[in-house]
């Protein structure tokens, strides 16, 4: 009697359900790892958020020796640092990516877009020694001379009256706090640095990926180039550019050395841009490992989990956003 030997078809079979079987126990890692997370930063949480509840969140006042914790000044912290970075760094973003992308020779296109992605290569400590050496110093000066200058007495006065009140207008958030040159304001400029590459390479890439007829439809029926990137490149391109903010806004959120080395560590509510101040990553990272009573070390995790959970909101609005912005037909 002769052996039955397996079909191509059936051996095919087998090794689509073994494939089958091993993503989908790949993609349960990925869940499981993020549930994991999530309950054990819940976990360590819950010492402070059994005392403080919601006020945690609302409090301005953070004093490890009274045992007092509320984040409320980090987390306004974090929001403008990120925000801010990212008001500055879009446009310069896209920019850089039409040139590269539409105006710049092949000889300069190249070697500029590899300048710009090593950017995101440098580590987060040179971007911070590179602020406090090169760009602090020249703040410094700035605000010294701002402090010095007659003309703004009134104005000085006016701002150290309403800050020593624990309060701030949009006047005096503008008006320079303190001659050191770090703070608020040199955190969201190393911040724009940082964040610059994220955006920049993926509007570039997607930016060359616009189909050529949409270009050439637009330059038959006259248009000049502004006009092509204006509604034919950037139209099309925008849900994949969004995706590249998202992704950049990420970063800033999350980013800890770097402005934890400038930012000055001020659990102080703000007050000033050019002020002290701190964000939920920089407290992290100066206050973990310092942290040997039960409550100020459940407390910083719990900013380690509300960081968490932004980033979870933040990557969900944008598939919301970029679905929305995604032209249609190409879904």
């Amino acid at each position: 009697m002769s052996k039955r030997t397996a079909s191509p078809r059936q051996l095919s079979s087998g090794s689509d359900r073994v494939f089958e079987g091993l993503i989908l126990a790949l993609a349960a890692v990925i869940v499981l790892v993020f549930v994991l997370s999530v309950y054990q930063l819940g976990t360590e949480s819950w010492p402070a958020l059994q005392k403080f509840g919601l006020n945690f969140f609302t409090s301005r006042v953070w004093n490890p020796v009274t045992g007092e914790f509320g984040a409320a000044a980090m987390i306004a912290g974090t929001l403008v640092t990120s925000l801010a970075a990212l008001v500055i760094s879009v446009p310069l973003a896209i920019a850089s990516a039409l040139f590269v992308a539409e105006y710049a020779p092949k000889w300069l296109a190249n070697p500029v877009g590899y300048l710009i992605e090593l950017l995101a290569a440098v580590p987060s400590v040179v971007y911070g020694l590179w602020a406090l050496f090169v760009i602090a110093p020249i703040l410094g000066k700035w605000q010294t001379s701002f402090f010095t200058s007659p003309e703004n007495v009134q104005t000085l006065t006016r701002c150290t009256e309403l800050w020593n009140r624990n309060q701030t207008s949009l006047e005096c958030f503008f008006v320079p706090s303190s001659a050191a040159g770090r703070g608020l304001a040199l955190a969201v400029i190393i911040l724009t640095v940082m964040i610059l590459p994220y955006t920049a390479s993926v509007a570039r890439d997607v930016i060359r990926l616009v189909p050529q007829d949409q270009r050439e439809a637009m330059y038959a029926l006259g248009a000049t180039k502004w006009e092509v990137i204006s509604r034919a490149i950037l139209p099309y391109a925008r849900a994949g550019i969004m995706g590249g903010v998202i992704l950049a806004l990420g970063r800033a959120l999350g980013e800890t050395l770097a402005v934890a080395m400038v930012i000055g560590d001020s659990q102080d509510i703000l007050k000033s841009i050019w002020g002290n101040a701190s964000t939920m990553a920089s407290v992290i990272a100066n206050q973990f490992g310092d942290a040997q009573e039960t409550l100020h070390r459940s407390s910083v995790v719990t900013l380690g989990l509300s960081l968490f959970l932004l980033s979870v909101i933040v990557n969900y609005v944008a598939r919301l956003i970029i679905a929305r912005l995604t032209p249609k037909g190409i879904q």
